[in-house]
C-alpha cells in the first residue's frame, strides 16, 4: 500500500482550501475538516477492493484513498469517520435522462422533490431534460428563469439540457456557453405543446451549429415511417398514434400503435444527416427496440460517434406483464417483449455494445393525468360513487414513467439471474453516464481529486416499494408493490451525507447540492 507524502503521524495529507474561482492562493496549506469512509468492498476505478476513502469538507474532493480498512486511530482525534463493512461504497450514480418539470408544472415534480428521491437511491447527480418545464431549456433566457427556480433547492448536484425546437437553432451556442451538458430534440411529438417535433431541416441546422462545440447531440428516436398497401403502391404517412386494433385498456393495443420501425426509421433519418458534422457526438436516449441495434452497430464500425442508452423499465418491465388499464406502465418508445428485453440485456453486456448506459427518464406527472382505474395502486382519489369511465385508456394517459431513486435496486434485482457484477452497474449509471454530460473528471468515480459522491449501498438488503420508498412528488409508479434487492444505506454529495437510512433521513441542514453550470470542454 503506497501513502500519499505527509510530514504528519497520519497517513494522510492535510487538503488545501478552496479558493474562489479564479483565485490564486499563495498561503501554506491549511488543514481542513475531513470525513472519511472505510469498507472491505469499494469500486475504485471500475474495481471492487478494501478501501479507506478521505474527503475534504472544504473541497467536497477526494484527496487520498488507500487500498486497505484503515483504522480510525490512523487519523485525527474527531475526524469523522465511519467502517461501512461489508456494505459497498459506490460512486453516486449518475442519471443523465430526469424530467423536474421546474418552474411551470411543479405539480407533477419539483427540485426539491425529485432531488430528494435520488439522493434516497444513491444518485448524486441527475441532468434536468428541456421539456415539460414551462418554458422549456431551448433559449438562454428560459435556462436562466430554471437556474433561478432550482436555487437553493437541489439536495444532489444538478445539471441542464438544452432543447432543439424548430427555429431556435441560433440559441444553442449560447445555451453551450451557459454550461448545458447536452442537447435534446424530438422526431415526434413530444406530448406537451411548447417542445414541437423537429424535422430533418432543423436537425441539419442544429448540427451545423454545435459541430465545432464541446456538446452532445441527442434524440428521443421515434418517427411515423412511411407506409405503402402494396410495392408499388403510392407512399402514404399514417397519423399518429396508428390506428388501434383493439380495446383502449389493453397494452398490447398500445405496444401495436408504436412498433419498432418507429425507432429505426427515426434513427436512420439521424445517421442520414452525419456527414453534416462528424465530429459531433451523437446519442439516442431510451432506446427500446433491439431492431435499432443493428443501425447503430454498422454505423459504429464506420467510425460515427453515436451511442445509445437504455432505461431501468425497459430492463425489468415486460408487455406480457403488464394488466389491462395499468397506465403506469405507459411510456414512448413503449416497454416491449420480454424477448425484447433479453435483447437489450445482451447488448448492454457486450464490451462493444451500442448501449452504454442505463438511465431513470423519470418522467412523471400526477396521477389523474394516468387515468388509472380506482383498482390500481397509484390512482387518485375519487368519490366512491365515481366510475372508471374512460380510465384505463393506454391511449388518452400521460406517457412516462416514475422510478428516479430506484433505478439501483431495479438493476440489482433483475441483474441477479443475468449474472451482472456491481462493477457493470457502476460502468453503466455512474462512470459512462459521467462521461456522456461531460463530467468524467469530476464524478462517476472514486478517485483522487473527484467530487466526493459517494452511496453506501448493501448488496444483499431487500425493501419493498411503497410510498416511504418513492419520495418523488406523485406516489404512482409500475414498481408500487414490488420488493427489491439493494438498499443504499447513505448518499454522500461533496464529501457531506445527505441522506442516512438508518438515522436521521435527510437531517437538518438542508439541501446540499449544486448546479452544475461550467462549460463544457
Amino acid at each position: 500500500m503506497a501513502l500519499n507524502p505527509s510530514t504528519s503521524r497520519y497517513p494522510y495529507p492535510s487538503p488545501a482550501p478552496s479558493p474562489p474561482r479564479g483565485a490564486e492562493v499563495n498561503s501554506p496549506s491549511v488543514a481542513s475538516p475531513i470525513a472519511v469512509l472505510a469498507s472491505s468492498r469499494a469500486v475504485l476505478e471500475g474495481k471492487l477492493t478494501e478501501a479507506t476513502i478521505v474527503v475534504s469538507q472544504a473541497t467536497g474532493k477526494i484527496t487520498s484513498i488507500f487500498h486497505s480498512v484503515l483504522p480510525s486511530s490512523d487519523f485525527p482525534p474527531g475526524t469523522t469517520y465511519k467502517n461501512y463493512s461489508p456494505h459497498i461504497l459506490l460512486p453516486g450514480l449518475v442519471d443523465a435522462h430526469v424530467h423536474l418539470n421546474e418552474p411551470g408544472r411543479t405539480e407533477w415534480e419539483g427540485f426539491w422533490t425529485g432531488t430528494r428521491a435520488a439522493a434516497f437511491g444513491g444518485v448524486t447527480t441527475v441532468v434536468d431534460m428541456p421539456l415539460n418545464a414551462i418554458p422549456p431549456t431551448t433559449t438562454v433566457a428560459n435556462l436562466k428563469e430554471k437556474i433561478q427556480a432550482a436555487e437553493g433547492k437541489c439536495w444532489v448536484d444538478v445539471g441542464f439540457y438544452g432543447g432543439i425546437i424548430p427555429g431556435n437553432a441560433t440559441e444553442l451556442r449560447g445555451l453551450v456557453q451557459e454550461g448545458v451538458r447536452g442537447f435534446k430534440g424530438f422526431l415526434i411529438d413530444s406530448g406537451v405543446p411548447e417542445f414541437p417535433a423537429v424535422s430533418s431541416t432543423d436537425i441539419a441546422l442544429a448540427m451545423a451549429a454545435l459541430a465545432d462545440e464541446p456538446t452532445t447531440l441527442m434524440f428521443h428516436a421515434e418517427t411515423i415511417p412511411p407506409i405503402s398497401s402494396s410495392v408499388g403502391d403510392d407512399v402514404q404517412q399514417s397519423l399518429p398514434p396508428l390506428a388501434p386494433i383493439g380495446p383502449l385498456d389493453e397494452y398490447s393495443t398500445f405496444l401495436a400503435s408504436r412498433p419498432s420501425s418507429f425507432e429505426t426509421y427515426a434513427i436512420a433519418e439521424i445517421l442520414s444527416l452525419v456527414h453534416i458534422a462528424p465530429n459531433l457526438p451523437l446519442h439516442i436516449v431510451h432506446l427500446s427496440a433491439i431492431e435499432a441495434i443493428p443501425l447503430l452497430r454498422e454505423a459504429i464500425a464506420y467510425g460515427v460517434k453515436i451511442t445509445a442508452e437504455t432505461c431501468f423499465h425497459y430492463l425489468s418491465l415486460a408487455a406480457e406483464n403488464v394488466k389491462n388499464g395499468d397506465t403506469r406502465h405507459k411510456c414512448c418508445p413503449p416497454i416491449r417483449t420480454k424477448s425484447n428485453q433479453d435483447g437489450l440485456w445482451d447488448e448492454l453486456l457486450q464490451d462493444d455494445g451500442c448501449i452504454q448506459t442505463v438511465v431513470s427518464d423519470h418522467s412523471p406527472c400526477t396521477p389523474n393525468l394516468k387515468l388509472l382505474p380506482s383498482s390500481i395502486s397509484g390512482s387518485e382519489t375519487s368519490d366512491i360513487k365515481s366510475k372508471d369511465t374512460g380510465k384505463g385508456d393506454f391511449f388518452s394517459a400521460w406517457g412516462g414513467v416514475s422510478s428516479v431513486g430506484l433505478g439501483l435496486s431495479i438493476l440489482w434485482t433483475e441483474g441477479q439471474h443475468r449474472g451482472i457484477s456491481i462493477e457493470d452497474v457502476v460502468k453503466w449509471c455512474c462512470k459512462n453516464t459521467a462521461k456522456q454530460v461531460g463530467l468524467e473528471n469530476c464524478k462517476g468515480d472514486l478517485a483522487v481529486g473527484y467530487d466526493g459522491d459517494i452511496a453506501v449501498f448493501d448488496d444483499e438488503g431487500f425493501f419493498d416499494v411503497g410510498e416511504e420508498a418513492m419520495l418523488f412528488r406523485n406516489k404512482c409508479s409500475p414498481y408500487q408493490g414490488m420488493r427489491l434487492q439493494g438498499v443504499v444505506k447513505e448518499t454522500w454529495v461533496r464529501g457531506n451525507r445527505v441522506w442516512e437510512l438508518d438515522g436521521k433521513g435527510f437531517g437538518k441542514e438542508g439541501p446540499r447540492g449544486g448546479l452544475l453550470l461550467e462549460r463544457r470542454r
